[in-house]
């Protein structure tokens, strides 16, 4: 393959010659002036686009030292408000490319894959500039108009149409075209980023009533969408540790957060620096949730409030190094269940003490709290051949009917 240089270069395809002068910097051929003429071809379009960037190949050699602060400030705006329009104008073209089969002769798979390939740009870049292109042609000629007059710049263009695009479709008309007004007006003085978060509200400007309407919808849709979902699963690997996952609505989310939070705080622990808590931090936090939690405001689970119910010997209540269990048959040391003993929530059974049932008459026709506890413990669960659910899970009742 030969390197190009000085000389006529011919393209059929696109009927263009460009007539391309340049240098040679280590081997490869940097153009210098270029200059181009149309062979046959009368749509001012292209005739325009030829001709600008042959003016504009003539200033690659020209200085610009030479340029007062006033004319460079004056230069860098225009150059930038051209730079818009000639987007504008790839838009358009690239909008209506795909009702002429272009790229088809060569086996393109579409029109901006085969632009990409052309130009050497990044295909996501050139996808997202025609579906921008056939949005504006399509619903947003107003947009399109003010981009053709650099009013706005592409950034803009893109953030204002999927601004209107994010309204819902129950929006009249006439507060889409409201709304697609404001912002065309606000991007006088916001860039992109600025203009996207006024397009987040943008219902609320221009139709107060509609949005709050709206967003009492959304917000019902989205609750009722979390409750369906919720979900909460928690297994014992075995080795003392427990897993669980759960998904729960953002205000069960938020008020979980806000008691973590409280007792992971720093004030609550004189001494230790003052840093934001950390996973472990959070982790201790919510194990005291869990401890702490007042026995009055648990749920009623088989007769009586969801109470762990810990049994152990009277000798290692005392001091003893044997286990304990819960009533659910997990096994626990003998110093955690002491610990446990005086925390608020926890009923200890202690074997070879007077037990709480055995104090409790035969008056009652119901089983009794305590009557329940003393079958938990006795049990440990149902007492039917094969079941395995836990005392909570379960009805009192005479094993003999």
């Amino acid at each position: 393959m030969t390197r190009p240089g000085p000389g006529i270069v011919h393209n059929p395809a696109s009927r263009i010659t460009v007539n391309r002068t340049g240098f040679d910097v280590g081997g490869a051929w940097l153009s210098g002036v270029m200059t181009a003429q149309v062979d046959d071809v009368s749509h001012p379009v292209v005739a325009t686009a030829v001709g600008l960037r042959s003016s504009l190949s003539g200033l690659s050699g020209t200085p610009v030292w030479g340029l007062s602060t006033a004319d460079t400030e004056d230069a860098l705006l225009e150059v930038s408000a051209l730079a818009t329009q000639v987007a504008q104008l790839q838009l358009r073209l690239l909008a209506h490319a795909g009702r002429v089969d272009v790229g088809q002769s060569v086996g393109a798979t579409s029109v901006a894959n085969w632009l990409a390939h052309e130009s050497r740009t990044t295909r996501p870049a050139v996808h997202r500039a025609a579906r921008l292109a056939s949005r504006l042609e399509e619903a947003h000629p107003v947009v399109d108009e003010a981009l053709a007059d650099a009013a706005i710049n592409v950034e803009q263009a893109a953030v204002i149409v999927e601004a209107i695009a994010a309204l819902p479709d129950e929006v009249e008309p006439a507060t889409v075209e409201k709304a697609q007004a404001f912002l065309l007006r606000e991007a006088a003085d916001h860039d992109a980023r600025a203009l996207r978060v006024l397009g987040r509200r943008l219902l609320e400007v221009v139709d107060p009533e509609t949005a709050d309407a709206e967003e009492a919808r959304r917000l019902e849709a989205e609750e009722a969408a979390a409750r369906a979902v919720a979900s909460f699963t928690m297994s014992d690997d075995g080795h003392g540790q427990c897993h669980g996952r759960f998904t729960i609505p953002s205000l069960h989310g938020s008020m979980l957060r806000k008691a973590i939070n409280a007792l992971a705080a720093p004030a609550r622990h004189p001494g230790r620096p003052a840093e934001t808590p950390t996973k472990h931090k959070l982790g201790l936090a919510f194990m005291e949730y869990i401890e702490t939690r007042s026995e009055s405001t648990l749920p009623h689970a088989g007769g009586c409030s969801a109470s762990v119910v810990v049994t152990l010997d009277l000798d290692a209540l005392m001091g003893g190094l044997a286990a304990a269990s819960l009533c659910d048959g997990t096994r626990i040391s003998a110093g955690e269940a002491r610990r446990l003993a005086c925390t608020a929530g926890i009923i200890p059974v202690v074997l070879g003490g007077k037990s709480e049932p055995l104090d409790v008459g035969r008056r009652l026709r119901f089983h009794t709290k305590a009557m329940r506890i003393a079958m938990g413990v006795r049990d440990g669960g149902c007492t039917a051949e094969g079941c395995d659910r836990p005392p909570a899970m379960c009805h009192a009742h005479h094993d003999v009917p």
